[in-house]
């Protein structure tokens, strides 16, 4: 009787090998072809990576052949047990080369990256930061950049909206330039903006140069400007920020009856931390014709929900277009220091505090800004006095020939009421 083969017993083992990998070849094909399946796998393992929740609940798509592409709908990143998202988008579309996907984060290489509609919290990214262990950030690089369209930045009492960002590229020790659109709205208050900005590379303290449109638009008033700014970045214990800032400004002051232009220029540092804005010192130049005055002043600015300003400076003279000061004092050629003060919304409608001074008549006052321009507005056909209340001192005072001595005025009005 013939034995069987020896060989036999292989060939089954490996037909019945071939016959498993087929079925699993079929169930992993079935499985893929559910794009769903594989974004929740791929963000499952982002997330974790990151400490986060990420999830998405729109359609979803993928391609393999070429350079693989990743497209997910409707994602939604938080903290695990934190009810506001970090991060919500319409569309994340993502392409990363095979070698990227190969090196298992070693390379940071990808093709593209575009966001739909992103919407990011500020005060949950930094609850998040807070939970992440010390290290150094790595620059990806994006070979055909990054595209953002109709994004959005929430702050504390103020957003950045209809941000549109074009990046063209991307590379950690190469320059970088990008186009950047938005506005920032701050109760009633927009600031739009149109920028051309570029840094030396991607790193903390590169240099950064801005340089295109902005604008502050409330209800009665519009300042257009064209402006560029110098900087160096910031990232420290003291927040996110820009160090050795300056910004130069050709603006233009409009309103219903009125349009004025003057140069602006600021300094100083800038801080962002704990949803406040500020820069402190502050240095302020101001150079106008007409109405508009010449003055220097340093102090601080802050912003969160509200606006505060402090400055300490001087007018180098009084305006011919203002209304004369009596003798002895518009003879005076002598610069005028004030102090000025304001805390109350962005669009500068709350009462601000002044003390102006020249020689030894002082001047201390409230005004409210939409009083003042109301009044600049008016021109000769207002009031020869600017609607201010306080309290004027002065040791002599010359009035339709007349000359007092040791002079006290109290004045009020309504728009800004005396203490």
């Amino acid at each position: 009787m013939a034995q069987p083969s020896p060989s036999r017993p292989r060939r089954r083992v490996v037909v019945l090998a071939v016959l498993v990998a087929v079925a699993l070849l079929m169930l992993v094909m079935r499985w893929v072809s559910h794009p769903d399946r594989v974004a929740g796998l791929i963000l499952a393992q982002a997330g974790d990576a990151l400490g986060l929740e990420i999830s998405a609940s729109g359609a979803s798509e993928y391609r393999l052949r070429g350079t693989p592409r990743l497209v997910i709908r409707d994602v939604v990143a938080r903290q695990p047990g934190v009810y506001t998202p970090l991060l919500r988008a319409e569309r994340i579309h993502l392409e990363l080369p095979w070698a990227t996907i190969r090196a298992l984060g070693v390379d940071l290489t990808v093709k593209r990256i575009e966001l739909d509609a992103p919407q990011l919290d500020l005060a949950a990214l930094q609850r998040w930061q807070a939970t992440r262990p010390p290290s150094q950030t790595r620059i990806p690089t994006l070979t055909d950049g990054l595209q953002v369209v109709r994004g959005r930045v929430i702050g504390d009492g103020w957003s950045i909206e209809a941000i549109d960002l074009d990046l063209p590229a991307l590379y950690p020790q190469r320059a970088v330039a990008a186009h950047l659109r938005g506005r920032l709205v701050s109760g009633t208050t927009r600031m739009p903006f149109d920028v051309h900005a570029a840094l030396t590379r991607p790193a903390a303290r590169a240099g950064l140069g801005v340089a295109g449109t902005m604008s502050v638009v409330t209800a009665t008033w519009a300042l257009p400007m064209a402006v560029t700014l110098s900087a160096r970045l910031y990232q420290g214990v003291e927040g996110l920020g820009l160090d050795r800032t300056k910004l130069a400004a050709d603006a233009r002051y409009r309103s219903a009856g009125t349009d004025l232009s003057f140069a602006l220029g600021l300094a100083g540092p800038l801080r962002y931390s704990d949803g406040s804005l500020a820069i402190a010192p502050l240095g302020v130049a101001l150079r106008g014709q007409g109405v508009m005055p010449q003055l220097d002043a340093h102090g601080r600015f802050a912003f969160a929900q509200d606006l505060a300003l402090q400055l300490d400076g001087r007018l180098a003279s009084w305006p011919q277009a203002w209304p004369a000061l009596p003798a002895p004092i518009g003879q005076s050629d002598s610069p005028l220091p004030f102090v000025l003060d304001y805390r109350g919304p962005a669009d500068l409608s709350g009462i601000s505090a002044l003390q102006l001074q020249r020689d030894a008549t002082r001047f201390d006052g409230r005004f409210a800004l939409p009083a003042v321009l109301d009044w600049i507005d008016a021109g000769a056909k207002g009031s020869p006095l600017p609607p201010l209340s306080g309290r004027l001192q002065t040791p002599r005072l010359e009035i339709a020939g007349a000359v007092l001595q040791g002079v006290e005025v109290d004045f009020g009005n309504e728009a800004a009421p005396l203490p």
